[in-house]
């Protein structure tokens, strides 16, 4: 992303990781920031630790493990019921 200022160009970088919702066909890009952690993501993408589980890599992580600037998360909402 470019902008002009005084007549020079300034590059923006904006780091995002991409967030995939299972079983509700919903995928975000969230901007990415030092220190995020799975429970961020899971707030901002309407979810806590008690509702969902997210997995990276096909691994699921606790809700403390840092995100690295690009990686993939899967959100699986829990699902309970009787």
């Amino acid at each position: 992303m470019d902008f002009i200022r005084g007549g020079r160009y300034i590059e923006v970088v904006v780091r995002v990781i991409h967030v995939r919702i299972l079983g509700r066909g919903i995928e975000k890009e969230l901007e990415w920031r030092k220190g995020l952690t799975v429970a961020d993501v899971l707030r901002e993408v309407g979810f806590n630790t008690e509702s969902a589980i997210a997995r990276i890599n096909g691994r699921v992580v606790l809700e403390d493990e840092r995100i690295e600037d690009g990686t993939p998360v899967e959100v699986i909402p829990v699902v309970s019921g009787g």
